[in-house]
C-alpha cells in the first residue's frame, strides 16, 4: 500500500479485498436467469459455497430484478425486451420476474441469510435508483466484489460504474456467468482493463 497526500492506494489483492472495507455483491442469481446460463449445470454448485465462505468475512448484498410495470417503462426498455423475446408488440411481452414467482426466487444453495442486504432494482446498474452507494459510504466500503449474472450486462455495467465512482471493482472470474459464453469471455477481457479480475480461490485467500 502507498499513501499519497493522505490517500491510501491499495495495490495487492489482500489490501483491496480486506474485509473491513469490502462487500460482496451477488448479482441477479435468480432461477429465470440460471436456467439459461451456458454453464447452468455447474454454476450454482460453485457459487453457493463461495458466497457462504465470504459471508463469514464481510457484508453480502443480493440484487433482485424487480421490473417496473410495463406501462411505466421507457421506450428503449420495452424495445430491448421485444428484441430479446422476438415479439413485435409490447402487449405480447410476458410478465418477467414477478414477485413471488419461481422465476424470481434465488436457489436454495445461494439463498440470502440473516444479515444479508436485499436490494431490489429495475436497471442493469446497481447504482441507479438504489441506495447502494449511500450504504457503501455509510459503512466505509471502498471495494466491491462482484459475482452473479450476467457478466456482459449488469456485472460489467456495475463494475464500470463502481470504478467511475472511485470504488475498487473486483470481478470473480469463476463467480460470474452469462447466457452467452463468447459474450462472457469478451466481457472478462474488457473488465481486466478497468477492474481487478480474480478467481474464487484467490479472492478467498486474499480476504483471509
Amino acid at each position: 500500500m502507498k499513501t499519497y497526500r493522505g490517500i491510501r492506494i491499495y495495490e495487492t489483492l489482500p489490501e483491496i479485498v480486506a474485509p473491513e472495507h469490502t462487500c460482496l455483491v451477488v448479482w441477479d442469481v435468480q432461477n429465470a436467469l440460471i436456467g439459461r446460463l451456458f454453464d447452468k449445470d455447474t454454476y450454482v454448485s460453485r457459487i453457493g459455497p463461495f458466497v457462504g465462505a465470504m459471508r463469514q468475512r464481510m457484508t453480502v448484498v443480493y440484487t433482485l430484478i424487480t421490473p417496473l410495470p410495463l406501462h411505466m417503462q421507457s421506450g428503449w426498455g420495452l424495445y430491448s425486451r421485444m428484441r430479446r423475446m422476438k415479439v413485435d408488440d409490447p402487449a405480447k411481452l410476458h410478465e418477467f420476474m414477478a414477485k413471488g414467482s419461481v422465476d424470481a426466487e434465488v436457489p436454495a444453495q445461494v439463498k440470502p441469510q440473516e444479515g444479508d442486504v436485499i436490494l431490489e432494482k429495475s436497471s442493469a446498474n446497481i447504482f441507479v435508483d438504489t441506495p447502494f452507494e449511500t450504504m457503501l459510504r455509510n459503512r466505509g466500503v471502498q471495494s466491491v466484489i462482484f459475482t452473479g449474472i450476467a457478466t456482459d450486462v449488469g456485472v460489467e455495467t456495475s463494475a464500470r460504474d463502481a470504478s467511475a465512482r472511485g470504488f475498487y471493482p473486483v470481478v470473480v472470474r469463476d463467480g460470474v456467468s452469462s447466457m452467452d459464453r463468447e459474450a462472457h469471455e469478451r466481457s472478462l477481457l474488457s473488465l481486466e482493463r478497468i477492474a481487478v479480475v480474480a478467481d474464487m480461490k484467490e479472492v478467498l485467500a486474499a480476504a483471509g
